[in-house]
């Protein structure tokens, strides 16, 4: 298969990443997920385009976390933004 798009890990999901809470998906996310991302990251059973002032970044649903990304369509790029806890990164301040 073919991809179409490269992942690009931004230094903030990379310093997440590392986290212990966080780690042990990094496979999953690698094999499973990234390859997914690359073919369409635009649409799949667990991506969801956010609304409002985040309207320009998707969510990946893994169980109780989220992947959020963006998508660079003239350069064909998705730029892994974070992960986080489902209960943490939907809270309002």
């Amino acid at each position: 298969m073919k991809s179409d798009y490269k992942i690009a890990e931004t230094e903030n999901f990379y310093k997440k990443i590392e986290n212990p809470d966080f780690n042990f998906l990094y496979d999953k996310i690698y094999n499973y997920i990234y390859p997914q991302l690359k073919n369409n990251p635009y649409y799949g059973p667990n991506i969801k385009k956010l609304k409002g002032i985040y309207k320009d970044i998707y969510r990946y649903r893994i169980r109780k976390y989220r992947l959020f990304y963006e998508i660079d369509s003239k350069r064909k790029i998705v730029f892994i933004l974070d992960i986080d806890y489902r209960k943490d990164c939907y809270s309002r301040e």
